[in-house]
């Protein structure tokens, strides 16, 4: 499959699909994600067929991209769910309610009410990641009176080279329990009446691109599932937890390739597993999939520097500012010109409001568009209203159509909750 973005011809505004994206800002404003419906599935299909030879399930992880209308979109492939809240699960609810049995709920902090919302919605299983939660999820369904299927989140120790922000498999991070108590946790819930422990569930952090990581986490899994099975405790299910990543910086990207070798090393590693297989492949299904569309309002040059001053800010598009994470940025219609060397920012008042700095850009003017590329991935999703800005609208392309998913915030929708 081609490039989501793209220009159809030298000098043509670049396209998503078969449609414009100037048509689109000119429809629907700007700031403005633009998400690509045929390379979402196409994502999700190279999972599916990577590990078509045993029992598999592909659970996009909602915090990614939690638009009700892609979260649809994958439920009608089959794709399950991978949540962390109970806002996430609700939403998964009001986009395909009938995939509540192809839901795991993930996360250190699960309260009360999240508890009982999964309990009473059926979900597929509730991955538990102390002991303590362990204890509160039997007292609930004991409450409830409604069995509770859970995983442990074991933490493999396996160390993924990747951004601290987003590094979850050492046994200083505050996810998951530590590995070599599972056994002892395991076999004290086979005494419950209202726990069944149905899986095993790890995730060692996002954007890896290597899948050895993977591999070495899952061969220390296989064990444990070796050492249970041993003591009459026969898991159905692994959670093989843990982005792979993307290349953010432009560069030749051969999709089918990493899930390919991904799918060798978690293959290899759970080779005498017969269970469910669950994969959690997070930003590699939505990232290339979007981009953000921003106006630029001035060209502004101090002293040696030049800015492209944008209408999108890091409330929009926080992931440079955050992780100082790098987005290709590019002209919707490029200009005949050398590229030059600019900073592009927001209009926000701070200095971390910023896209890129020293970046080479082609020539742009106030009033072009410019697009900043796989913004698919923790892009709306980690948008604010800082400095009381609106968050932009969401269209969602499936080949020449293209259809707003989520309109544009209105002061209205900003003042709603507020009480003077």
């Amino acid at each position: 499959m081609p490039r989501p973005f793209h220009h159809p011809r030298p000098g043509s505004a670049l396209h998503c699909g078969k449609v414009s994206l100037e048509a689109l800002a000119n429809r629907f404003g700007t700031p403005l994600y633009v998400y690509s419906a045929g390379q979402i599935i196409e994502r999700l299909t190279l999972f599916q067929q990577a590990f078509a030879d045993r029992e598999q399930m592909v659970c996009y992880s909602v915090k990614v991209n939690s638009a009700p209308a892609i979260l649809k979109l994958l439920a009608a492939r089959g794709a399950g769910f991978d949540i962390v809240s109970g806002g996430e699960l609700e939403r998964v609810q009001a986009a395909a309610p009938e995939a509540m049995d192809r839901v795991v709920f993930s996360g250190v902090g699960k309260t009360v009410a999240e508890i009982d919302l999964a309990l009473n919605a059926g979900i597929l299983e509730i991955n538990v990641e102390s002991e303590a939660e362990l204890e509160l999820l039997a007292a609930r369904a004991a409450k409830l009176k409604k069995k509770a299927r859970f995983g442990l989140r074991v933490n493999p120790d396996v160390s993924a080279e990747t951004h601290p922000y987003i590094s979850t498999g050492l046994r200083e991070h505050k996810f998951g329990i530590d590995i070599r108590h599972a056994k002892r946790i395991y076999r004290s819930a086979a005494g419950s009446r209202w726990l069944e422990a149905y899986g095993v569930s790890f995730h060692i952090g996002s954007q890896i691109r290597s899948a050895e990581p993977f591999g070495a986490a899952m061969e220390r899994i296989a064990r444990l599932l070796g050492q249970l099975r041993r003591e009459g405790i026969a898991l159905r299910a692994v959670d093989a937890g843990g982005g792979l990543g993307i290349d953010y910086h432009g560069g030749v990207f051969d999709a089918a390739a990493k899930v390919r070798e991904y799918a060798q090393a978690i293959g290899q590693a759970l080779a005498g597993f017969e269970g469910r297989l669950l994969l959690e492949p997070g930003r590699f299904i939505a990232a290339q999939a979007g981009a953000l569309v921003a106006r630029v309002l001035y060209v502004k040059r101090n002293g040696r520097k030049t800015f492209v001053i944008t209408d999108a800010a890091m409330n929009d598009l926080i992931r440079p500012a955050l992780y100082q994470a790098h987005h290709e940025i590019v002209p919707v219609r490029p200009r005949e010109g050398k590229a030059r060397t600019v900073d592009v920012v927001g209009p926000i008042c701070e200095s971390g409001d910023f896209f890129a700095h020293d970046r080479k850009l082609g020539p742009v003017e106030p009033g072009d568009l410019i697009a900043l590329l796989d913004a698919g991935a923790y892009g709306m999703a980690q948008s604010s209203n800082y400095n009381s800005r609106l968050r932009p609208a969401e269209v969602l392309v499936e080949g020449a159509k293209a259809r707003l998913i989520r309109r544009r915030e209105t002061m209205a929708d900003l003042l709603a909750p507020e009480i003077l």
